[in-house]
């Protein structure tokens, strides 16, 4: 086969980020996507400097119309989805489940479970008729944990991990794989804001029995692997990448 074509959502920043960069340098050719176009476009000059053939084409996940648009777009544009990144997501509002409301459920669940949602459903729609393809789902290890002040995020990632193991019974047999990882703390912005200072931050780290948090890269290693050929008998599986965070 040729050079794959791999989708990314939430690839503008952190682990969406290194994810497409570490698919350019494997040769992929590559579907961006986000919300900000400005910073998309940048992504994608960016990976076009370093030789990759990229496209970046504004998307919010939380609308049907607009991913039923950006995965035929890329098919438009490429032929084919090899593999597909689910990693849009917010950790929405942090807290006390009785500051918890409506609107930040709401807020919270649209992006990482609807979004989720919508991209499996486009991206399905696309695999099954091609008869082949990956899905990556990017979920948490608080999506098999509870969090304390963390309880609308957590439950969201639950959604995303019990999704994922729906969607790959469902699809196993038209040959489309759907697994997920589940990164422990990675600096990101995201883990800026959880932690709120440094000290704090240093202290999270402390905890992780490699004696570090997680960069974006060791997350985008995990999905590149999940995507590729040499995970061809893997499907329905939520894979853990936290430094041993969650072991004992």
């Amino acid at each position: 086969m040729d050079k794959p074509v791999i989708l990314i959502t939430g690839a503008l920043t952190g682990i969406g980020r290194a994810t497409a960069f570490a698919f350019a340098e494997s040769g992929a050719r590559l579907v961006v996507s986000g919300r900000r176009e400005a910073e998309g476009r940048a992504l994608e000059a960016e990976l076009r400097q370093r030789g990759a053939d990229a496209v970046f084409i504004r998307a919010d996940v939380r609308h049907d119309d607009e991913v039923r648009d950006l995965v035929d777009a890329a098919v438009a544009r490429f032929g084919r989805i090899d593999a597909a990144v689910n990693n849009a997501g917010t950790e929405g509002q942090p807290g006390s489940i009785l500051d918890q409301s409506a609107e930040s459920y709401a807020a919270t669940f649209d992006t990482n479970v609807l979004g989720t949602l919508l991209s499996l459903k486009h991206e399905l729609r696309v695999m099954q008729a091609q008869k082949h393809g990956s899905i990556v789902n990017v979920s948490s290890t608080y999506g098999h944990e509870g969090a304390a002040y963390a309880s609308v995020y957590a439950g969201s990632k639950h959604a995303v991990e019990g999704i994922t193991k729906s969607a790959a019974l469902e699809v196993a047999s038209s040959g489309v794989r759907v697994n997920a990882v589940a990164p422990g703390p990675t600096d990101t912005g995201m883990l800026e804001r959880f932690t709120g200072t440094a000290e704090r931050k240093a202290a999270l780290a402390a905890s992780v029995p490699l004696g570090r948090v997680g960069q974006p890269n060791d997350i985008a290693r995990a999905i590149t692997f999940l995507a590729s050929d040499a995970a061809s008998f893997v499907t329905g599986q939520i894979v853990t990448v936290d430094g041993g965070k969650t072991a004992g």
